[in-house]
């Protein structure tokens, strides 16, 4: 009976270091989605900030 005890046990604790593996793994998945997805939106609106006004400069120059 103790060693049956015992042997549940075991598979709980690999069970549980699998789903904490799991979760570092998405965590991972999570950080990476997140940076990538700023660096997709952010970029570009830091772009048109300063190129926005380059793009009314020139067009006030020419007389449109």
């Amino acid at each position: 009976m103790e060693q049956e005890i015992l042997r549940k046990l075991e598979e709980i604790e690999k069970k549980l270091e699998e789903n904490a593996k799991m979760v570092r793994q998405m965590r991972r998945y999570f950080f990476w989605t997140l940076i990538i997805s700023l660096a997709v939106v952010v970029f570009p609106l830091i772009g048109l900030f300063f190129l926005i006004p380059q793009f009314i400069n020139t067009y006030s120059n020419l007389g449109i």
